[in-house]
């Protein structure tokens, strides 16, 4: 690099060499990090510890995924190891077309099932305060005792909520993963997935607000007080 500037005879400072190689440093970091399609290709392959940056990228995603599943911490974080592991056991069924995201929340299922089978045991409802923790603007005292009650009816919605529509409500409307991925982790075609997912998001939405409903009959919300109805909406 230094004898091509010497033959045009451009003698930058130090500091526009010094910017020039950070620069190149970023774009040569940028360029190296792998998809995750890639690095389970990698591991596939034998790069074992390429799984370990697919563990530190979607450990924490996984393990949100099922404390909202199961309702219980500890068995999300048992679940949550027995996926990678399995992903390490199973790895040359990884497909060269295959998603990642959509094979691990696959893997994620069945080892879910395998959980509470082996305990006898079926997962507790999900804990709606945990799926609404996406405000990007902290609320007001009044704005959040209002969201705390809506939470707390979205709760009760929930649980009367039956496991396989709770399950397609996570994977569509809080891990944002596609229909497409969708149907494969289900098992079913993309149609199948989607009346599915309508179905289970009108019937939350019966329940909630029938439950909303009967709440202000019992005099503990003001007629005027129903909240909006924009995180229902599909």
């Amino acid at each position: 690099m230094i004898a091509a500037i010497d033959e045009i005879r451009v003698h930058p400072s130090p500091s526009v060499v010094d910017q020039t190689d950070r620069r190149s440093a970023l774009v040569d970091s940028a360029t190296t990090q792998r998809p995750d399609h890639a690095l389970m290709l990698a591991v596939r392959d034998g790069e074992l510890d390429a799984l370990g940056e697919l563990f530190e990228r979607h450990h924490a995603p996984l393990f949100g995924f099922l404390v909202k599943f199961t309702g219980d911490r500890g068995a999300a974080e048992d679940i949550a190891q027995t996926v990678f592991q399995r992903m390490l056991k199973y790895r040359h069924t990884y497909r060269d077309d295959g998603s990642f995201s959509a094979w691990m929340y696959h893997l994620a299922r069945r080892c879910a099932a395998d959980h509470f089978r082996l305990a006898n045991a079926a997962p507790a409802a999900t804990d709606p305060a945990d799926l609404a923790e996406r405000a990007d603007d902290a609320p007001h005292a009044a704005q959040h005792a209002s969201k705390r009650d809506d939470h707390a009816l979205l709760h009760t919605a929930l649980a009367r909520l039956d496991r396989d529509d709770r399950e397609v409500l996570l994977l569509a409307r809080f891990q944002e993963l596609s229909f497409a991925e969708i149907a494969g982790i289900l098992e079913c075609s993309v149609g199948a997935a989607k009346v599915r997912a309508h179905r289970a998001l009108r019937e939350l939405r019966d329940v909630y607000f029938k439950l909303q409903i009967k709440t202000t009959d019992q005099g503990t919300k003001g007629p005027r007080d129903y909240p909006s109805r924009g995180y229902l909406v599909p």
